[in-house]
């Protein structure tokens, strides 16, 4: 059965791609580049789908705004 999760990425100060999947807490992975975070991500997300189970609530992507405060 295929599953279908939003993945948030995002790159820190030192270059390294951060993806992070809100619907299954605490599933998060690092990589120097994109395609090996997703690759991360794929292994990182069955590994989180065993420990707490699949997503019990699925949220719909809408957008990314960013705010500048200050």
């Amino acid at each position: 059965m295929k599953r279908e999760y939003n993945i948030i990425i995002e790159q820190d100060s030192e270059g390294y791609y951060i993806g992070s999947v809100p619907e299954l807490k605490g599933c998060h992975s690092q990589a120097r580049s994109i395609d090996q975070l997703m690759l991360r991500m794929e292994e990182v997300i069955e590994l989180c789908e065993e420990v707490s189970g699949k997503a019990k609530k699925k949220t719909r992507f809408v957008g990314i705004q960013k705010m500048v405060i200050g």
